[in-house]
């Protein structure tokens, strides 16, 4: 059985981390993921503003949306009748 929990902390001296949970056994095996929040994740649009290529991609696909330039697709009738 699989068991989460969710939890905040507060690094402290020497990398030290401390997670207090009572649910689960002394000698359990656990696994544990570190996401570090004081990292700036840049997001998608950062990233594709940086090569000059994509940046003009980008912005002409803005101003098709814009200029009410777009493809609608129902995906749902496409793969009901197989195309």
């Amino acid at each position: 059985m699989v068991n989460t929990i969710r939890q905040k902390a507060i690094v402290g001296k020497n990398g030290k981390i401390e997670i207090s949970q009572s649910q689960f056994k002394e000698g359990a095996s656990v696994e544990v993921i570190i996401v570090n929040h004081s990292v700036e994740m840049e997001d998608e649009t950062t990233y594709l503003l940086k090569s000059e290529a994509n940046k003009k991609q980008l912005l002409e696909s803005i101003e098709n949306v814009k200029q009410g330039n777009i493809v609608s697709i129902n995906l749902e009738y496409y793969e009901k009748n197989n195309l």
